[in-house]
């Protein structure tokens, strides 16, 4: 007898499992994904994630077995954490909450992840906040059985560049590809709607589905709005639009919520506007589109220009897409610093992983590995939870990577372009004003507004706080955040990240 235990995401492939493993078609979303999962296991045993696409983590308790089975998705899309109590029993959930909430639990910092948390501004790795707590990382399963935990591997990400095909071939695949998820990623039944940003990631997503209502994030700063471009691209897909504009006051005001959501502090500033617009879309739709994915495969982010020049140089410095706080910056604020907590030793394995490989997949999968999961994934997830909205995104997909671990580095980005492939794909159902658009990211004018006394009071208090004295030299943080404000703007992301770290520890171990 197998039991569900366990179970949050979306099976995209459920039509095909469903006549292959017997399942009824005419069952809610729910007991037929859940069957799925018990038939899968039976017929397949561990190796059952090799035949599911989606978002997913699970845990299934095998009662002949006398066998917990736990499995996370290839890209982590899904959380999943543990934590062994001191009675030798395993508590596990896919909410941090979930399992404090136990009999057993003991809530503990674990303040060695401040460091890796002040140069990343995610937690990165199996390891947490809570002391003991533990992520299940992509890719993975959990088999405990006897009181012995044991964790393996099913799924990397793996390289195989072929330069035997042209630009137009592996367009026209992305293309193919993607048109067969896309029915698959929601019932014509489901009510959906789609974030759309001026990107060429949301607008692809867009123009690919027949989801009739978008909603975009507006700023009163002209140059950090692209929902007048994100309105364009609506009007020439026939699609209807709405704008959410977000104010400086409603931002601040909703950080405390999205700290204690999240569960983990993130200082990732676009991860707040990202909660607003995840509040605004549940008002209209229970499903929603998202575009996350295609920078990491696809070459997306400008920095991988340079990867050529970094060469072998990346694997003694290149920890992920943001590495904001060096050690000698870290030792001298910090009251607790240890010359052996080194964000560089979480990617160590990577770079033997994809030893001999060019410089940019080497980028990538890094990226794909660390990156994805700790910050962009972590964020959907959590604040679509949050909301009630479940977030969809049709181009993580493993099917898609497939692809994209095939195409050459110069596919990818050129001296001109990042995403050269990707673009070339999009362009065949956009403009070209759109499909080639330079990439902005999801920015918002944190940068211009935490500088501005009207909104930073909660952050000068908490730089003074005892909270902030448990943890750091005051003084030297403060010299920052006066360094900031006085007119060094590249110091916001250092501010912000101490600052969320503040309110997420107050929220977890001060009010509670």
């Amino acid at each position: 007898m197998i039991n569900v235990k366990e179970y949050r995401g979306h099976i995209r492939n459920w039509e095909a499992l469903c006549r292959e493993l017997g399942v009824d078609p005419a069952l809610s979303r729910e007991e037929k994904e859940r069957e799925i999962l018990v038939k899968a296991y039976e017929t397949w045993g561990h190796a059952m994630a090799e035949h599911m696409h989606g978002m997913f983590a699970f845990a299934l308790w095998d009662e002949d077995r006398q066998e917990l089975f736990c499995l996370r998705d290839p890209f982590g899309t899904k959380p999943f954490y543990y934590y062994q109590t001191a009675d030798g029993r395993l508590l596990y959930g896919t909410m941090i909450r979930q399992i404090m909430e136990q009999p057993g639990f003991v809530k503990e910092l674990n303040e060695e992840m401040l460091q890796i948390y002040l140069s990343l501004t995610y937690v990165a790795g199996e390891d947490t906040f809570f002391k003991g707590v533990k992520k299940l990382m992509p890719g993975r399963f959990l088999v405990w059985k006897n009181g012995e935990l044991r964790i393996e591997r099913y799924w990397k990400p793996e390289f195989c560049p072929d330069e035997s095909r042209s630009l137009e071939d592996w367009a026209q695949e992305i293309h193919d590809t993607l048109a067969k998820i896309m029915p698959e990623v929601k019932t014509k039944e489901e009510n959906a709607a789609a974030f759309l940003s001026g990107g060429v990631d949301s607008s692809y997503v867009v123009a690919m589905s027949d989801v009739q209502m978008t909603g975009s994030c507006g700023y009163e700063e002209e140059r950090f709005d692209e929902s007048v471009l994100a309105a364009q691209t609506a009007a020439y897909l026939g699609r209807e639009n709405t704008r959410c504009l977000i104010t400086p006051e409603e931002y601040f005001a909703i950080v405390p919520y999205v700290m204690y959501h999240m569960e983990q502090p993130l200082g990732d500033a676009s991860a707040i506007a990202f909660t607003i617009a995840c509040k605004e879309t549940a008002k209209i739709a229970d499903i929603c589109y998202s575009g996350e994915g295609s920078d990491e495969f696809f070459g997306g982010y400008n920095m991988y220009r340079n990867a050529e020049r970094y060469g072998e140089n990346l694997k003694t410095f290149y920890v992920g897409n943001t590495n904001i706080m060096k050690e000698d910056e870290k030792k001298r604020i910090l009251r607790n610093y240890r010359e052996d907590i080194l964000p560089i030793g979480l990617v160590k394995d990577i770079y033997e992983e994809t030893e001999g490989l060019d410089p940019l997949t080497k980028m990538s999968d890094v990226d794909i590995q660390i990156w994805l999961e700790g910050d962009i994934y972590l964020n959907v997830d959590k604040m679509s939870t949050a909301a009630g909205l479940e977030i969809r995104m049709p181009l993580t997909d493993r099917r898609i990577f497939d692809i994209a671990a095939r195409i050459p580095a110069r596919y990818k980005v050129n001296a001109e372009q990042n995403k050269v492939a990707f673009r070339a794909a999009a362009a065949k159902v956009l403009p070209e004003e759109v499909a080639y658009r330079k990439k902005l990211g999801f920015i918002v004018p944190i940068r211009i507004w935490m500088a501005d006394d009207r909104y930073n009071q909660d952050v000068r208090e908490k730089f003074s706080s005892e909270t902030a004295a448990k943890f750091f030299r005051t003084e030297e943080i403060q010299a920052i955040f006066d360094d900031y404000v006085g007119g060094n703007s590249d110091n916001w992301r250092k501010v912000w990240t101490i600052y969320t770290f503040l309110v997420w520890y107050e929220e977890y171990f001060v009010k509670r």
